[in-house]
């Protein structure tokens, strides 16, 4: 593949719904830019994008894909991105690096979550956008209800520019609203003029009409040649349009079929004359030699840097880390330092990616997103830059994951190998992480759903060869007391010669301070207990509620307090004052009316107006208490209340059936609390089950043992 100028070069993402065509129509872009000379299927899993395992299995993204197109003596990036929103992560990966969106739109299944999401992230990252809707060779899609639909929800700026012809219920031409002309589908990119259909006068007037008015607010020159009843030539319209799609105040609509190929090269020709090249997007960072700000604007004359945007690791073609050049100039034989590892690389080769398959370049110019092998210590997120001129940007904002398994190994001894290929897989997905929970004695998988969970166990095994299985996870309890006790505890043993002599008598109560496990105090008068012991009866105590006597959960918001007790002049000892102390513990905690904690959680849930009862409603049967709702833009409120965090499991998949997909939550530990008596003694029965098939299983064991 040539080199492109920055000027040259268009960075489109594919957004949209899952199984709205984006796969499909990345294909069609290859195909018909002559990339690739045969078209795959999703179905039949030979597409350039879904080239893993799980995607072909299962026929969807998961990740993004880079698929560069040559078209009109231009580069097009095109970052193919996954639909389904436990794979956001990877859209946000690609929505980061991209100057442009297209939005694509099923014309059978209409406006969806999906396209209400993309929207949002196209606000959120200023990216201009346009419409492609697709399936247009389906005889139940329809073009004037998704622009329809479309307006309904944005206004004005939606701006259909093409119309589908259809004749025997297929898709055979279009009509350029701009030229206000027909054309005719001959092969494939090829088209031939052809009459306009009477049937499409009316909606043609109309678009054309609105199409119009938009370019007439470009400028007062236009506005008066439009109120005179002047007419504007092609080019003024492409130049006027090209401006407002740019600003966002325009969002053309273009239509097509996928499978068929029809209206892909019109698409082509809309992205590199209505969008932006990079040279004119902003990219600022920060000089970390100066911390001054470091305008690099993907200007190919500054200091050379680039952004790692995204990471893929593969067991049979290695790992390459993702860039986009955000300034100079990057050739093979650069050596580029990463300040945030504090090591320099020299790539060797740099390459451009079509799907998987590395294509060899010999420079990335800036603006334009590439791949560099085998840079071992760098990890997404990650600037290179020189070490004269060392460059950060900032690093990309992920969503965060919430939803969450404990995971065992099915085989014994897999325990390393799992452990290493989650490290592979983290450094690719940045939205999976992996908690050792110590206090539960289990292991975390987080992920933003119970599917992206699931195929994280997939990959594993398909991958890497080794097999997990998911379950629910232990909530970390904390026990407590809620009165007092006076306990008199003595430790002694004589075993021949030097004996163990240790005597307390202590009280237990409520600390009120939940946060810490116990306060300790000493009263003791007249020597009773020596001082020298008093660090002997905390030590006991800070061993003592590591694990509670009523279900073996760490105790919390204790008092204790020595206030007498006795000493032998020979047989007292630290161990033996230890050891009293903690039998003094169990006890005490018995007798004080110990009750078990739950952790709480601040949970914040934001749905459309619409679906704010059935969330709140929700919410109540899992134990929650609402605070309180907060409007926020776009016609939605933010939900706030404390819920139980053992009511949590599940939730992500309750809250996407209740919202369509719309709701979004998170949540952060609050405190602890009283469990309910109902979910105390569930618990306790649970713990004395699990207590006794130890039991049973540890003697099993030594029955085994004397057999042999």
């Amino acid at each position: 593949m040539k080199v492109y100028r920055t000027d040259e070069i268009r960075n489109v993402v594919l957004l949209g719904h899952g199984g709205s065509g984006k796969t499909s129509l990345a294909e069609a872009m290859a195909y018909v830019s002559g990339a690739v000379n045969r078209m795959g299927k999703v179905g039949d899993g030979n597409t350039i994008s879904d080239f893993d395992k799980e995607e072909q299995k299962r026929g969807f993204s998961i990740g993004t894909s880079l698929i560069p197109i040559e078209w009109e003596k231009a580069k097009i990036n095109v970052l193919d991105t996954p639909g389904y929103f436990d794979f956001v992560g990877e859209v946000e990966e690609a929505v980061s690096v991209a100057d442009a969106a297209v939005i694509v739109v099923s014309g059978k299944a209409g406006v969806e979550v999906g396209t209400e999401k993309a929207w949002d992230l196209c606000d959120k990252y200023n990216l201009p956008r346009m419409i492609y809707v697709t399936e247009m060779d389906l005889d139940d899609a329809s073009f004037r209800q998704v622009v329809e639909t479309l307006r309904e929800k944005y206004g004005k700026v939606i701006a259909p520019h093409f119309m589908p012809i259809r004749e025997n219920e297929k898709l055979v031409g279009y009509v350029n609203i701009i030229k206000n002309a027909g054309r005719r589908y001959t092969d494939i990119g090829k088209r031939e003029e052809c009459e306009i259909p009477d049937y499409c006068m009316d909606y043609l007037q109309q678009y054309r009409e609105a199409l119009m008015e938009s370019v007439a607010e470009t400028s007062e020159e236009f506005l008066d040649r439009y109120l005179s009843g002047e007419e504007f030539s092609v080019e003024e319209i492409r130049s006027a349009m090209r401006t407002e799609v740019m600003d966002g105040d325009i969002v053309p609509v273009a239509m097509g079929s996928n499978i068929q190929a029809q209206g892909v090269a019109n698409l082509l020709s809309d992205i590199v004359r209505f969008f932006p090249s990079p040279a004119n997007r902003e990219c600022v960072g920060m000089n970390r030699k100066t911390n001054a700000i470091y305008e690099a604007n993907y200007d190919f004359a500054k200091a050379k840097s680039a952004y790692v945007y995204k990471t893929m690791v593969d067991p049979f073609i290695g790992k390459y880390s993702f860039i986009k050049v955000c300034s100079g100039v990057i050739k093979g034989d650069d050596v580029l330092y990463n300040a945030d590892t504090d090591a320099e690389a020299k790539p060797g080769k740099i390459y451009t990616m079509l799907g998987n398959k590395p294509v060899e370049v010999s420079e990335l110019f800036a603006g334009d997103i590439g791949a560099i092998a085998k840079l071992t210590t760098t990890k997404t997120g990650d600037t290179l830059s020189t070490k004269n001129t060392q460059i950060t940007f900032a690093k990309t904002e992920y969503s965060q994951p919430y939803t969450y398994m404990k995971y065992t190994t099915n085989s014994k001894g897999d325990e390393d190998k799992v452990s290493q290929a989650l490290s592979r897989m983290m450094a690719e997905d940045v939205t999976m992480k992996v908690v050792n929970d110590t206090e539960n004695r289990q292991i975390l998988l987080y992920g933003m759903g119970d599917q992206h969970l699931e195929i994280i166990a997939s990959k594993l095994a398909s991958r890497y060869k080794v097999a997990i299985t998911l379950e629910k996870p232990k909530v970390a309890f904390r026990e407590t007391i809620r009165k007092k006790s006076d306990i008199d505890s003595k430790y002694k043993k004589q075993s021949g010669g030097h004996g163990q002599y240790g005597h307390v008598k202590m009280t237990f109560e409520p600390s009120g301070n939940l946060e810490e496990a116990f306060t300790f105090e000493e009263k003791v008068v007249g020597g009773a207990v020596p001082k020298n012991y008093f660090p002997a009866v905390e030590k006991g105590l800070q061993e003592a509620v590591l694990k509670g006597p009523l279900a073996g959960y760490p105790v919390v918001g204790i008092k204790a307090t020595l206030y007498d007790g006795s000493y032998h002049p020979v047989d007292s000892s630290e161990m033996a004052f230890k050891t009293a102390t903690i039998q003094a513990f169990k006890k005490g905690i018995m007798e004080a009316s110990p009750v078990l904690l739950e952790p709480i959680v601040s949970l914040k849930v934001t749905v459309p107006d619409e679906y704010t009862g059935d969330v709140m409603g929700d919410l109540n049967k899992r134990r929650g208490r609402v605070l309180g709702m907060t409007p926020v833009n776009g016609g939605k409120q933010v939900i706030e209340a404390d819920v139980p965090m053992m009511e949590l499991y599940g939730y992500c998949t309750t809250l996407r059936s209740m919202t369509g997909g719309r709701g979004i939550y998170e949540y952060q530990f609050a405190r602890y609390e009283q469990a309910p008596n109902d979910v105390q003694e569930k618990r306790l029965q649970t713990e004395r089950q699990r207590n006794k098939s130890l039991l049973k299983s540890a003697d099993e064991t030594k029955s085994n043992k004397k057999r042999l």
